[in-house]
């Protein structure tokens, strides 16, 4: 009962907005009191504006919305990015925001680990051969056959909650794992080496694997340049679960092409969907899945378990939110 009413001193209605999460359903069974339904397109969204005072929500979000927001008071993100708020505005409204940094660590993860397993056991050649009906023999060129995860070096480039995760899979394939993070001093317990951010160019070189995890900020953006990836060994492997802004797009298909970098994992690209005319499409030496690194049958609940913990601090006045970004 004192959550329910701690809950409601900031929430009257909550609105939840994505075409395909079932957060509505997932809040409903929680009991919590408070009044809520679910949109499934930014129109939709636009006529129900007015009446809210807590949206959930991630890339139908459009900043110009606010206009048509006159009582809200908070918003989750549904996902970890929160690069597509407007920030300033948010602040100048008294609008909170929080992110769900956390709640895909497990799945994103796990989906880094799949695509550097199918690179290296040649999955994804062997589904396009099941495609064609095609027995493929043995590889004789040891530079094309698959390989052993074993004994191999991944660097992760960003190491928190899901960098992390990943290197503690790593380990159970018996790999080296080196952490390249912002706050070296804390959170890098699964990995033999940690190095701040600055250090990224010099381990480079030593990286069978190099998987991106880190957020996009102005100090991201275009991390992987071609300068970059002239630095990896031409055997490396690119894993990105982050975001394709991170890397110069451009000149990582160079690479693939010319076969100065040997493959590439990516579950996120510089334009999404990623345009048909992209070269990327056509690599043999590159594995593409459409943005889903972060889906789990757990995803509402976790995102859920975010909002309600958030909702019962601002009822209880606190100001400091759960993955608090305004």
């Amino acid at each position: 009962m004192e959550l329910e009413k701690s809950i409601r001193r900031i929430g009257r209605k909550v609105c939840f907005a994505h075409s395909a999460y079932h957060m509505h359903v997932k809040f409903e069974e929680r009991k919590t009191g408070i009044s809520s339904f679910q949109v499934r397109s930014v129109e939709e969204l636009k006529e129900h504006l007015s009446e809210v005072d807590v949206v959930v929500i991630s890339m139908m979000w459009r900043n110009e919305l606010l206009r048509d927001a006159p009582n809200l008071k908070y918003i989750q993100s549904i996902s970890s990015g929160t690069d597509h708020f407007d920030r300033g505005a948010l602040r100048e409204r008294g609008i909170r925001l929080a992110s769900a940094s956390g709640a895909n660590a497990n799945a994103v993860a796990e989906h880094a680990m799949a695509l550097m397993l199918s690179l290296r056991r040649h999955v994804h050649t062997g589904r396009d051969n099941q495609s064609a009906k095609l027995w493929r023999g043995m590889i004789s060129d040891l530079d094309s056959r698959e390989d052993e995860l074993a004994g191999k070096t991944l660097l992760v480039v960003g190491y928190g909650r899901i960098g992390s995760r990943l290197g503690k899979i790593a380990k159970a394939f018996n790999m080296n794992v080196i952490a390249v993070k912002q706050d070296v001093s804390v959170g890098a317990e699964s990995a033999d080496e940690v190095y701040d951010k600055s250090r990224l160019f010099e381990l480079l070189p030593r990286a069978d694997v190099v998987a991106l995890t880190c957020p996009l900020t102005s100090e991201t953006e275009n991390l992987i340049t071609a300068s970059a990836l002239r630095a990896m060994k031409p055997s490396a492997h690119l894993i990105n679960v982050a975001r394709g802004k991170v890397v110069d797009e451009g000149a990582l298909i160079d690479a693939l092409e010319s076969r100065s970098l040997r493959a590439a994992g990516l579950d996120v690209t510089r334009e999404e969907p990623l345009p048909p005319e992209s070269p990327l499409w056509r690599l043999p030496n590159v594995l593409i899945t459409p943005h889903t690194a972060a889906e789990t049958c757990a995803y509402e609940d976790n995102v859920i378990d975010i909002l309600i913990e958030n909702l019962s601090r601002l009822g209880r006045g606190e100001q400091t939110l759960r993955n608090q970004v305004v």
